[in-house]
């Protein structure tokens, strides 16, 4: 920070001015331009679609992902470098008001849903500026909407943002550029150790359950070892803040892990006459997905009460440990056999008989309670956000964003 400080002595020794967008910038409102315009191929116009500004965009970019005809690209509104692109519009509030520079030589189309701020700043402080803490607290004030939330241009004129001169801005915007490379870079690496535990988990678990030297091992069909108990429909409309536990069949393979306590999602007590429930030590197998490694995904349920289960899903319930069951559910062995009863439409399924067609290996229960000790403490390493690895990213990633937001506050001039 000496080189920052000895700067603001320099350049702004009484402190550093606050405006807001609106007074350093102006914002312009894109038109037109859905995916349906996008053309194959780069020889066409260069744009950016509002949606891809948080799926693929990062802080700043020289290229783009997407073109349209050269004759809709004249017709669209167009972003000259230097300039941001901001999203007004998202289905949450994380990623409306995300903003990526235009870099490139030459300009660039953008629709609706997105509006260009042109401006007198650095354009990657501006950017850098638009991650902070203080530009999402400002941003709540001004995002409305429900399902779909829009940050208006009004709203963003009102944002104050401080303005060192550009002296500064290009110092913060140097250390900060240095700073996410090495924050890049380390995560990258993390992530790579995280993937190769992953795989060493994956082997391990499966050489597990093979069970290739033991001779107390039962192989059974799911359904001689167990019943399948299919639930009953309920909507969104059904979900409410506090009511019955439920597990919907997509939390299954987008929430849960192997076991769990506590639900998700509640449903109105009213409806409870027509629900069915998965009890303490069932496994809520999801019966739908759209894909075929999603369909029979697995949760033990551990809780101490009864839990609504979606129709699209099923309550197994067995002698067997349930957690031992769907760590069974996760290996190999069991995604081969299940493979060949998923109906493969544009929804997958799989039926309850055909899920009890498949075999699987049940060891004595003291055997079932050893594995899945060991699996816990193996899978809390590798996939639990408190612990190992996973943890260690986001100590960085909150680290990073610790650093930027100091680097992007200053002491207010007095006027």
């Amino acid at each position: 920070m000496s080189r920052i400080d000895d700067l603001i002595r320099k350049y702004a020794p009484r402190g550093v001015e606050h405006k807001t967008l609106g007074e350093v910038g102006t914002f312009v409102r894109g038109n037109g331009l859905q995916k349906k315009d996008f053309i194959d191929g780069d020889d066409g116009f260069p744009c950016i679609h509002y949606g891809q500004i948080y799926t693929y965009y990062g802080l700043a970019t020289t290229v783009v992902k997407s073109f349209v005809s050269n004759e809709l690209g004249e017709k669209l509104r167009k972003a000259k470098p230097g300039d941001l692109l901001v999203a007004t519009t998202s289905e949450n509030f994380e990623d409306v008001g995300k903003a990526v520079v235009w870099l490139g030589e030459s300009e660039v189309a953008y629709g609706g849903h997105t509006s260009r701020f042109s401006h007198t700043l650095e354009p990657k402080y501006v950017a850098y500026f638009f991650q902070t803490d203080s530009f999402r607290t400002q941003k709540k004030k001004h995002v409305s909407g429900t399902k779909v939330l829009e940050l208006p241009i009004k709203g963003m004129e009102k944002i104050r943002i401080p303005v060192p001169p550009l002296e500064i801005q290009r110092e913060i915007v140097r250390i900060l550029d240095i700073f996410t490379e090495l924050e890049a870079e380390l995560e990258a690496e993390l992530e790579a150790e995280l993937e190769a535990r992953r795989t060493q988990y994956v082997h391990y678990r499966d050489e597990l359950l093979s069970f290739t030297k033991m001779e107390n091992v039962r192989w059974i069909p799911m359904g001689e070892l167990g019943t399948f108990t299919r639930g009953r429909r309920f909507t969104k409309d059904d979900v409410v803040p506090a009511g019955i536990p439920s597990i919907h069949y997509g939390e299954i393979y987008t929430h849960y892990g192997v076991y769990a306590s506590k639900t998700l999602s509640h449903v109105r007590e009213e409806i409870r006459g027509s629900l069915r429930f998965a009890h303490p030590g069932d496994v809520v197998v999801a019966g739908v997905g759209e894909t075929v490694e999603d369909v029979a995904k697995a949760v033990a349920w551990l809780g101490d009460v009864e839990v609504a289960i979606h129709d699209d899903s099923f309550a197994f319930r067995s002698d067997a440990d349930p957690t031992y069951v769907a760590y069974v559910m996760q290996t190999g062995d069991f995604q081969a056999q299940k493979e060949k009863h998923v109906a493969r439409g544009k929804v997958k399924r799989v039926a309850s008989a055909n899920l009890g067609k498949i075999v699987i290996p049940v060891p004595p229960p003291d055997e079932q309670r050893r594995i899945v000790a060991v699996l816990n403490s193996f899978d809390a390493l590798v996939n639990d956000l408190s612990s190992g690895l996973p943890a260690e990213i986001e100590a960085r990633r909150a680290q990073y964003a610790y650093y930027r937001d100091r680097l992007l506050s200053f002491e207010e001039a007095q006027a």
